[in-house]
């Protein structure tokens, strides 16, 4: 059986230089990642246009206002949730909050401003890693 495939919008929400990642929830009904962290995000509904959707999970998810900035990474995975194939393809982008004061969804448990220098020392879910290297990447490069 082919997988589902879907298209994300994934946000690196920084603040002071921090980034924002959320630990999964337990209680996430489509969740494969519990007890992990993640950065805010998610699947675009048709018909809607990608900074809608992006803003959308990041006020969904997080209750925080951002300006969105350019996309810097590309990646894909393929998970596997309530037994059947997934096929994600996500497009990343920086995200400037105007605060810090972040009101978690249902979906999350616990969320950390990280330097990004700093991810490998948190439980991330492991596809995180190549796009917080492209974004250390593109800050090394300003």
């Amino acid at each position: 059986m082919e997988p589902k495939m879907f298209v994300a919008m994934k946000g690196f929400v920084v603040h002071n230089g921090r980034i924002l990642i959320l630990r999964e929830a337990s209680s996430y009904k489509e969740g494969s990642n519990r007890g992990r962290y993640d950065i805010v995000g998610g699947r675009i509904k048709p018909g809607e246009h990608f900074s809608e959707s992006l803003l959308r999970e990041i006020k969904e998810e997080t209750g925080l206002t951002v300006k969105i900035g350019r996309p810097f990474f590309v990646n894909e995975w393929r998970p596997q949730v309530k037994g059947e194939a997934w096929h994600v393809v996500a497009t990343f982008l920086e995200c400037e909050a105007v605060q810090q004061n972040v009101v978690l969804s249902d979906d999350h448990d616990h969320f950390l401003w990280i330097d990004p220098r700093e991810f490998r020392n948190y439980n991330l879910i492991p596809n995180l890693h190549p796009a917080f290297e492209e974004y250390l990447r593109k800050d090394d490069q300003k």
